[in-house]
């Protein structure tokens, strides 16, 4: 009866084990962003952004343990480990490739729920509550970091607001040593940045979507691969 392949066995037994590590990294950094408090000043996160931090917990924890099923399961040439191990990789496989399908078919509402979502941001904008003077001023960082202005309809975004100091800076205010025709403009006695920071954002993103969809794709090859590797150590240890 033919043997098992030791080339593949450990070759299976190495993939998974940085497939486990990469995931005690991304579980051990995520918990200690939820759960440090100078990590969450110092990135800037509040309690808008865990959701996304719950995230990757999850998703590290689901790495983890099929890194150890495909780890123990090469090693001790275990037939139920590594089943184990192939059905999770495809199932992550199959809600890859449904997101991915799901967004290509609602490409126009995600565009839609994100233009809802940045007005309510321009709400945000004109409040005086205490939760909205802390969204204010996170966002002026972020309007001179790209140099950009309000969200949706530049300083009228602001509303009363925009002739308002906030801190030592002013809304919205372009650099006058050199106020480029190109970045700034004249509104209101004062040069102010043209570019409303709504547009910077899509634009970042569609910049991105390609990256995203590149990992995804390196992701996927990875997966289907796991998959055959796995498939095929399970056939060979069912013929020893």
């Amino acid at each position: 009866m033919a043997g098992v392949s030791g080339c593949m066995k450990y070759s299976m037994f190495i993939f998974n084990f940085l497939f486990w590590v990469c995931g005690s990294v991304i579980l051990g950094v995520s918990i200690w962003i939820r759960v440090s408090k100078n990590a969450q000043q110092e990135l800037e996160i509040d309690s808008t952004l865990f959701a996304g931090v719950d995230m990757l917990i999850a998703v590290g924890s689901i790495i983890m343990v099929l890194g150890f099923l495909g780890c123990c399961g090469a090693i001790k040439e275990s037939r139920c480990m590594l089943l184990l191990f192939f059905i999770g990789l495809l199932l992550i496989l199959i809600l890859q490739v449904t997101g991915g399908i799901l967004g290509a078919v609602y490409r126009s509402q995600i565009e839609t729920s994100l233009n809802k979502t940045l007005l309510k941001s321009v709400n945000s904008l004109q409040s005086s509550t205490e939760e909205s003077k802390v969204f204010q001023e996170k966002f002026q960082k972020l309007e001179r970091m790209y140099q950009c202005c309000g969200l949706l309809n530049g300083p009228e975004d602001w509303g009363k607001k925009f002739n308002t100091p906030l801190g030592s800076n002013k809304i919205c205010e372009c650099d006058t040593r050199d106020p480029s025709t190109d970045l700034c403009t004249f509104f209101e006695g004062r040069f102010i940045y043209r570019t409303p920071c709504g547009e910077v954002i899509i634009k970042y993103l569609k910049d991105h979507l390609l990256i995203i969809m590149g990992i995804a794709f390196g992701l996927a090859v990875i997966e289907i691969l796991g998959l055959g590797f796995s498939m095929s150590l399970y056939c060979q240890i069912q013929r020893k």
